[in-house]
């Protein structure tokens, strides 16, 4: 079983003459206690074009010191990041493999380099002699992986061996509530003229000391180059600010950017999310679920409504396997958000009107509904489709189905995309308010439901050519399209607390408390209907739609 740490630290060069201050009385630091010396014997695991390093990740198997075992570490936020353990094992254990499996795709995980270190440990302590912090002062040798058994042996084919003095400074126990100890630390460590390390990591300092070139500094699995212009063109175009009308609110839109830049830096960025987010839909963190869902979505819609940029033909197939992924994680959303629903609503009934064990009676349907899920989603993301679908998506942003319109100017095109999608909005809202009530006129707002989160998706994927008016427009779509998926999150209830219902009576319950919140969900959804006509009203006027033109 893997444990997770939080490891929060920051690391400063050192040499044979570098002597650490006295770090007592800084912040909340009492007492500095010495912990002796470990030697520390660690390998580091990667693909052979370093897929791992090129997104901040590093994966090492390591004897010595309190924690030896196999060790993940995922970027979790500046200067921080998450340790997931797992004990010792020959080969990389599965635990591990699988949250990098986004990453590495079907390439294989091997040693890379080696590291030695023998680690001075002092720990600082409060006044109740409480630990705060570890500061280690590290003697490090590197080589590269099976090229060199021992320290001081020669490397081959033009790599080396390397060494070097490091300090390391880790929050430990309540050192986590001093925000401010790292800070004093630094001060007194830069008092002194020691000062933070240039490399972020012993592994990527390795990878350049030995001759082991580090991989690019993005995300190879998430910022693949477009084979037009490339990445850095994107971003120095979309970083340009027109110089159009005053007033426009229009940034990011630059002169050179065009259609396919536009589209594809969006289709990059939600190809990042949904690999980024994958180690944390397997651990179970919450809202991770739902934010990849979200960006599935996203991407698929971007397919749709841009088909004057990327090849429809290419992109359908592609689509419907996102509408796939997007359906097995909605499985478990749906069933997150319907049981906040279910939970809020019997803590609202007042007791006197629960009559029966419904609250034992909807944990256990919670429960059971929840393992199902569960297992679904890690089916799928241990799948071959799902592997398939990535590396499609990797190949499709490396050779991209560019039509004509993607040298378009970007605001040209993406005004007509946008508009395009709210014009089939507003059939399907017409449409919805025109059917009798009843089960038609559910089907039909769950459907403009549906062409709201596409014309929001596309005017979100606009907003670096539009820029405000894209944005402004977004919102009031979404606030339609909340309102929809308040009335259709009712309809599913409903159907949810005919289930509870019929459970409950079949065990000789009675099913009275489900039937008044059925009750009380039509109600709701009624009230939704009668709001819609304004909401619309609202969001439709022609003013938005006139300001996303160029």
């Amino acid at each position: 079983m893997a444990d997770t740490v939080r490891e929060i630290e920051r690391k400063y060069e050192a040499d044979s003459t570098t002597r650490l201050p006295d770090l007592a009385g800084i912040d909340r630091v009492a007492t500095v206690v010495e912990q002796g010396v470990e030697d520390l014997d660690a390998l580091y695991y990667d693909t052979p074009d370093q897929r791992l390093t090129a997104a901040g990740i590093t994966l090492r198997r390591r004897t010595g010191g309190r924690d030896a075992g196999w060790h993940l570490k995922l970027p979790a936020g500046p200067g921080e990041r998450e340790e997931i353990r797992a004990p010792l094992s020959d080969v990389p254990p599965p635990e591990l493999t699988s949250l990098v499996r986004a990453r590495v795709l079907d390439r294989d995980l091997l040693p890379v380099v080696r590291l030695r270190t023998r680690r001075t440990v002092r720990e600082l302590r409060d006044a109740a002699g409480a630990p705060l912090a570890e500061v280690a002062v590290d003697e490090v040798w590197a080589w590269p992986a099976g090229e060199a058994e021992k320290p001081g042996a020669a490397g081959v084919a033009g790599r080396t061996e390397a060494r070097w003095r490091e300090i390391e400074v880790e929050l430990t126990g309540g050192g986590e509530r001093a925000p401010g100890l790292l800070d004093e630390v630094e001060r007194a460590l830069a008092a002194v003229g020691v000062h933070p390390a240039a490399a972020p990591s012993k592994l990527a300092r390795a990878l350049e000391e030995t001759g082991l070139r580090p991989a690019r500094p993005e995300d190879r699995t998430a910022a693949v180059a477009s084979g037009k212009g490339g990445a850095a063109t994107r971003r120095k175009n979309f970083g340009e600010k027109e110089s159009g009308k005053k007033g426009s609110g229009r940034k990011g839109a630059g002169k050179k950017a065009t259609a396919g830049d536009l589209v594809l830096e969006y289709v990059r960025e939600q190809l990042r999310v949904i690999v980024e987010l994958d180690p944390a839909v397997r651990r179970d963190v919450p809202d991770s679920v739902h934010r990849m869902r979200v960006a599935t979505r996203r991407l698929r819609s971007a397919f749709r409504s841009y088909t004057k940029v990327l090849d429809r033909g290419v992109t359908a197939p592609v689509g419907g396997e996102l509408k796939w992924l997007a359906a097995e994680l909605g499985v478990e959303r749906d069933r997150e958000v319907l049981t906040d629903r279910l939970v809020t609503a019997v803590a609202d009934v007042p007791r006197t009107l629960r009559l029966g064990p419904v609250d034992a009676r909807l944990r256990i349907w919670s429960e059971r509904h929840r393992a199902e899920s569960r297992d679904r989603v890690l089916a799928t993301l241990d799948g071959d489709r799902y592997l398939a679908l990535l590396k499609t998506l990797h190949a499709l942003l490396e050779d991209p189905p560019l039509r004509p319109g993607a040298g378009r100017p970007a605001p040209e095109i993406a005004a007509r995309a946008v508009l395009k999608d709210y014009r089939r909005l507003a059939r399907r809202v017409r449409t919805a308010l025109d059917a009798p009530a009843g089960q038609d006129r559910d089907v039909a707002l769950h459907r403009a439901r549906k062409a709201a989160k596409r014309t929001r998706y596309a005017a979100e994927a606009a907003r670096p050519a539009l820029g405000r008016p894209a944005k402004k427009f977004a919102k009031r779509v979404k606030r339609v399209q909340q309102l929809l998926g308040d009335h259709q999150d009712s309809v599913v209830a409903r159907g949810a607390l005919r289930e509870l219902a019929t459970q409950a009576q079949q065990a000789g319950e009675g099913g009275f408390t489900f039937g008044l919140l059925y009750g009380r969900e039509e109600a709701r959804a009624a009230d939704r209907e009668r709001e819609l006509p304004r909401v619309w009203r609202k969001a439709s006027r022609r003013k938005y739609r006139a300001a996303l033109r160029p």
